[in-house]
């Protein structure tokens, strides 16, 4: 039996129940896939990222290679890089790297060679915290830890930075400014610091002034810092905010509860909200429907997520 019908066997599969998995949304969970890489410590990714798991299988090495990739290989259609995660952490392992975890992100398949992939386990967003900067966190490459049931620490890779770091950021070319954009405001929350980074770029080429913060929980106490001070002096939010732009998976809250907790809050009104998010499934489109998300812009495409975000900044100015 492969290693994804183990998992199906022992846990669910991976593709399995669907329903299920969207019902997820709003209620401040997601799913982690556990494994490990040889040094023994517990990983974790999020299964809506996971494509399919199976044993390692032979690479062929290219020339100039990014440091960490061991090779690339064709699996069902796709060439994809074949990343080794000890190698690229630079940790040392002590266990050989038996299978591939195949993961989809914004549009990009990427295998990790890990040493075993474990099961997977439901977990709350609440339990789940942003890495402190003052603890290892592998080079940034692990942005959030949580606990497995026996209370085993796990660190949540971060997929963008991951593809960052191996293959650096593709330039953002320029974009139209918006008329008066000095005028405009989008308030954009993301736990990602790449992630931050390029929303921040396509804000300045727009022109626009922003706003951010760094997981759900924190995006709505300032929300609604914002909500009671706009109250108090008897103006509307919706004239210093004109987007409110969200990342889907976030520490401590996630993109879809923060979304239901704006639309549910009359202060808001008016206020579009865009989930900018790398899990662009349908199932999580459908997610974000379900939420109120007003438009799904998958991760990370400057020229789409300017493209959505222009007519909601001018329309709301003009509206």
């Amino acid at each position: 039996m492969t290693e994804m019908g183990q998992l199906q066997a022992e846990d669910r599969s991976l593709l399995d129940v669907v329903d299920e998995r969207t019902n997820l949304a709003g209620a401040n969970k997601m799913e982690i896939l556990l494994f490990s890489i040889g040094t023994g410590e517990c990983f974790g990714v999020n299964v809506f990222k996971v494509k399919e798991v199976c044993q390692r299988m032979p690479l062929t090495r290219t020339p100039n290679m990014p440091h960490g990739v061991d090779g690339i290989v064709s699996l069902r259609g796709h060439v994809m890089p074949v990343l080794n995660l000890a190698r690229f952490m630079g940790v040392a392992r002590h266990e050989p790297l038996q299978s591939m975890i195949v993961a989809e992100y914004s549009n990009h398949i990427l295998g990790f060679l890990v040493h075993a992939v474990d099961r997977i386990i439901r977990v709350d967003w609440n339990t789940v915290h942003p890495c402190d900067e003052s603890l290892l966190n592998k080079g940034g490459l692990v942005n959030a830890l949580t606990k497995r049931e026996d209370g085993t620490l796990v660190s949540l890779m971060d997929v963008e930075q991951i593809l960052s770091s191996a293959f650096g950021d593709a330039a953002i070319g320029e974009l139209e400014k918006l008329e008066n954009g000095h005028e405009l405001c989008v308030f954009y929350v993301d736990d990602s610091s790449v992630a931050r980074r390029k929303i921040s770029e396509v804000l300045d080429k727009m022109g626009v002034r922003q706003v951010q913060a760094n997981n759900g929980s924190e995006a709505w106490e300032r929300l609604k810092a914002l909500a009671d001070a706009a109250q108090m002096e008897g103006k509307k939010l919706h004239d210093q905010i004109q987007v409110i732009l969200t990342d889907a998976e976030m520490p401590e809250m996630d993109g879809y509860v923060l979304t239901q907790q704006i639309k549910s809050d009359s202060r808001f009104d008016g206020i579009p909200v865009v989930m900018h998010s790398s899990l662009s499934s349908s199932a999580n489109r459908s997610m974000g429907q379900r939420m109120g998300v007003d438009c799904y812009v998958p991760k990370f495409d400057p020229g789409a997520l300017a493209a959505a975000l222009r007519p909601m900044l001018v329309g709301g100015r003009d509206g």
